[in-house]
């Protein structure tokens, strides 16, 4: 899996550029959507907190099952059947479970390009798909490196775009 600030900083940067390239009007998508976006880019790993407390506060001794219920298209289509829900009475609401599906989306297509594999069609079929780019590469620190360059990269369109060095 990569890092987890992969997934927050990866979701945060791409709502980011949607907001500030294809948006008519940046209130459609306000910050603090995008920043529960990020979060969302964690959820799919709330498997690995619920396995650690099943074992180690529970004593329910269970397998390790990261990355089959929680990295699939159902957990993805969860979140958008709300938002589909909400769509004609809170439009907020929507938006924002909308937000939370492109999110765990996200992760999901993160996991699939980068490491190992994911069962996206769990439980209709177990099969694993996966480019695993960083295993391929074998390059010690990869992920990090990656996640430097990315927010290296995404400071400096905040600055070029946004000015952010006048808040220093």
């Amino acid at each position: 899996m990569p890092q987890a600030v992969v997934h927050v900083l990866f979701v945060i940067i791409v709502l980011d550029l949607f907001r500030d390239h294809f948006l008519k009007d940046k209130r459609e998508l306000p910050l603090h959507y995008i920043f529960i976006g990020g979060i969302a880019g964690l959820l799919p790993d709330i498997d690995v907190l619920l396995f650690w407390i099943l074992n180690n506060f529970l004593g329910i001794g269970v397998p390790w099952f990261h990355r089959i219920f929680t990295h699939t298209f159902l957990f993805v289509l969860i979140f958008l059947f709300i938002s589909l829900i909400y769509f004609d009475f809170n439009r907020k609401s929507s938006k924002l479970f909308a937000v939370i599906a492109f999110g765990v989306a996200f992760h999901i297509f993160l996991d699939w390009l980068l490491v190992g594999g994911v069962a996206p069609f769990y439980p209709f079929s177990g099969s694993v798909f996966g480019l695993n780019l960083i295993g391929r590469l074998n390059l010690p620190l990869a992920v990090e490196g990656l996640e430097a360059f990315v927010l290296l990269w995404w400071l400096w369109h905040e600055e070029k775009l946004h000015r952010i060095s006048d808040f220093i």
